[in-house]
Order: structure tokens, then sequence, then C-alpha cells
């Protein structure tokens, strides 16, 4: 069977991310007020339920490395989907806490897998100057599994066990894609690529800043990630279908999150920074100061997707610009940092909800943002940019991507699987111009030829004795 083009590779890793992080992982909070409902849990249990994913999520990314390179880019994307497949059945079949736990437990696994093996496959099928574009829409896939899980709320209402039963056959699906479409190599990294700079050398003062921001970042999200829809029921008064919409919402604005992360990269990270943690803050405000309208719900709904993939997105990018020449740890980092703050957040949310309410809890987060949304002049801006001047050119996605991998100049390195294809173009190329100029040859020499005739044949009559009638 053929490789997949950059498109249909990006397509099908988009659809495989929707499936292991929209489904597996951010659909749980949509169904969080049936299933506590169903299966009598408190606010506390559910907090600690909804840390495992984000718990087995960080254990699952530091060995997903080392798995997809001894088992290779398929392997590891198959073992990530049968996680899913198991987990998400699971949470279909618990009968209570523990099962549940255990679900949402295999999910955060197969989460975690899941983009190290697509970022492992990119970088054999896909050409380097187009991973910056792919990763993108990739990374959009998480919003179009959130917008995936938003139907099974409104039409089938209280029925979460039948909707977690589809999402297992839709993860069963994306297992035998992965099996079918994707390469069984691993990693690859050229062998003239320059080596990565020590540890010692690496800036480790905005690596810490980094994280802080994303685990704050993370802890603050977690409120509205888990608490949310169960927020709008229990203190809004909203049915429970109505808050598909919510998460709708959260899909539709966060499919703009790719586009505003680079231009942060390209213009002001630390300033942006500070706006769109300022926008995520205030959206938990304003959803607890209007649990019960709809219409204030879903727009807080919109500014929270909207700022929370356009901060992972620039935590991505960050990431791969602090750590050059490390594939394997660059993209990975400031989403585990996201990760923890997520697995400490969503336990203490639900203890200040039972202790405090709703309301006070999310505004306690809230403001907790707010404050680190201040302090964003100490995020790590632009880095690897000595003249101002390039500064405009060498940002964005693609230029992070870019110099990951450098040649011993210090400029961005064409890997043996670039310089193979543009050889092929280059042999294509020559053999046109060969094809074209063996034309003109030829089309010369039938014109010589011709010319050569009517000279001979002007020559011959020029030769010819003249007759009787010419005398």
């Amino acid at each position: 069977m053929r490789a997949p083009t950059s498109t249909e590779f990006a397509l099908l890793g988009a659809a495989l991310i929707a499936i292991s992080y929209g489904l597996a992982r951010f659909a749980f909070g949509l169904f969080v007020p049936p299933i506590r409902d169903e299966l009598g849990l408190t606010p506390s249990v559910i907090g600690i339920i909804g840390a495992l994913p984000l718990i087995s999520f960080l254990l699952a990314t530091m060995v997903a490395p080392l798995i997809t390179h001894l088992f290779g880019a398929r392997n590891a994307a198959v073992l990530s989907g049968a996680f899913g497949v198991g987990g998400l059945a699971l949470i279909s079949q618990a009968p209570g806490a523990l099962l549940l736990g255990a679900g949402v437990f295999a999910c955060g696994i197969c989460t975690g897998l899941m983009m190290p093996a697509l970022t492992a496959a990119m970088q054999a099928l896909v050409k380097r100057s187009l991973h910056g574009r792919v990763s993108s829409v990739m990374n959009a896939g998480t919003s179009i599994g959130v917008i995936v899980a938003v139907p099974t709320v409104l039409f089938l209402t209280g029925a979460w066990r039948l909707t977690y039963l589809s999402f297992a056959v839709l993860a069963g699906v994306g297992l035998v894609a992965a099996w079918l479409f994707l390469p069984s190599v691993s990693r690859i990294t050229p062998a003239n690529a320059a080596p990565p700079p020590p540890v010692a050398e690496l800036p480790w003062s905005r690596l810490i800043r980094l994280s802080l921001f994303a685990f704050v970042m993370g802890f603050v999200s977690a409120a509205y990630w888990i608490f949310a829809p169960d927020l709008v029921v229990t203190l809004g008064g909203l049915p429970s279908g109505a808050t598909g919409w919510l998460w709708l919402a959260v899909g539709i604005a966060g499919l703009g999150g790719a586009v505003v992360a680079d231009l942060a990269d390209r213009n002001n990270p630390p300033i942006t920074h500070s706006l769109m943690l300022m926008m995520l803050s205030a959206s938990l405000a304003l959803l607890a100061a209007s649990p019960g309208q709809t219409g204030l719900a879903a727009f807080s709904a919109l500014v929270f997707g909207l700022a929370y993939m356009s901060l992972t997105g620039l935590y991505l990018m960050t990431g791969i610009r602090l750590l050059p020449g490390r594939l394997a740890v660059g993209p990975v980092l400031p989403f585990m940092a996201v990760s923890l703050g997520q697995a400490t957040g969503s336990p203490v949310v639900g203890s200040l909800v039972n202790s405090f309410g709703y309301a006070s809890a999310f505004a306690m987060f809230s403001a907790l943002g707010i404050l680190f949304a201040i302090l964003s002049p100490f995020y790590p801006g632009y880095i690897a940019q000595a003249e101002e001047e390039e500064a405009e050119e060498e940002a964005g996605l693609q230029a992070a991507y870019d110099y990951q991998l450098q040649d011993e100049e210090g400029e961005p390195l064409q890997p043996a699987a670039d310089i193979q294809e543009e050889e092929e173009e280059a042999a294509a190329a020559e053999e046109e111009a060969k094809a074209e100029e063996t034309a003109k040859s030829e089309e010369r020499d039938m014109t010589d030829l011709a010319a050569g005739a009517d000279e001979e044949a002007e020559s011959t009559a020029s030769r010819r004795p003249p007759s009787h009638g010419d005398a």
C-alpha cells in the first residue's frame, strides 16, 4: 500500500488527534453531570478522577519517545489506539468510580502516546519544509474532536454509556487506520545533523519560566475542562443537553488558536501571553457570574477555547525554540507542564467546590490566572535571533521546526529524505529540459533538411541548360 501524501497524512493525523485528545481526554467534562448523577459521585471524587488521565498522560509522555524509537511510529500509534479503545469501553461499562477511573487513566495513556508517534511518522513521510504546516493541522484535531462530541450530548441526553461505546468504535477505526497508513520506521535524525547543545548550556532560566507559566495555565484551565458543564447544570439550572453548546463554542474558537499563536510568536510573545491568559481567566469569571444564561455561557466558552488553544500553541513553539536539536523533548516539555497543572488543579477545584461552592471556586482560579497574566513580562520571548531584523522572518511554527536540526554552520539542515526528493525533482526537470532540447534539435534538423532540399533544388535548376522556349 502506498504511503500517504503530506495532505493525506495531515488529515489522518488530525483525525487520530481528534480521537485521542478530543474524545478520549477533553470530552469527559461534557458528561460529568449525567455520570455524577447515575454513579452518585461527589465533586471531590470527580476532581480526583478528572486528574487521572492527566497523570497517565504525563507518565506516557515521558516514555513515549523511547517506545516510538523501539517499536516504530506505526506500532506506537496502534498501542495508543488500543489504550483508547480499552479506556473508552471501560468508561461506557463503569458501574462505579473504580472502573471509571481505570477507563479515564487508560485514555490518558492513549493521549500521551499518540502525538510522539505521529511526529515520528511525520519525520519519515513529510518533507521538512511542510512540518510546521502539517503540525498545525494535526494540532487542530483537538478542537475537531471536541466539536464531534457535541452532537452526542445534544441528541443523546443522558445516554452517556452509548456515547462512550460509540467513541470506542471510532477509536477502533483510528487504530486500523494507523496500522494501514503509518510507516513502521522510528524517528529519523540525519547523521550529518549538528549535535544538540550540552544540557549544561541549555537556557534553564527560560525553560523554568516557560514550565511555570504552562503549569499555571493548566492549573487554571482544569476548572473549566472538568467542571464547567457541571457548573451550568448545578448552579445555572440548565439541562444537561445544553452543555453541548459550551463545548461546541470551545471547539470552534479553538480552531483559531493556531493563527493567534503564530501571530504571537511573530510579534510579542509576552504581551500576547498576558492577553490570552487574562482572557482565559475572564472566561471562568464570566461563566461563574452568569451560568443560567446560555448566550453568555457560550460566549465564555468561545473566549476560553480561543485563549486555551492559543496558549498551548505558543507554549509549543517556545518549547521547540528553547530546545534546539531535541525533537523528542522540545514539543513535549510544555505540554507536560500544562498536564501537570491540570492534574494538580482538578482535585483542588473539586475540594474548593465542596467547601465554598462553584462560583467561589471559579472566582479563586480566575484571580490566580489574572495574577500570573500580570507577570507575563517574565515569559520567555524571542530567542536564537541575534539581529532584530531577522525576528520577523524567523518566527512561527515552521521556523521553530526548521531550527531544530542544523548543520555545523548553524543553518537549517536538509535531511536525506528532503535532499533525495529535491534530487528527484531536479532529475525530472533535467529530463524535461533534455526532452525539450531534443525536440528543438530535431526541429532544427528538419528545418536544415528542408532548407538543404530547397538549396539543392535551386542549384539543380541553375545548372540545367536552357530550353528552346527559354531562348
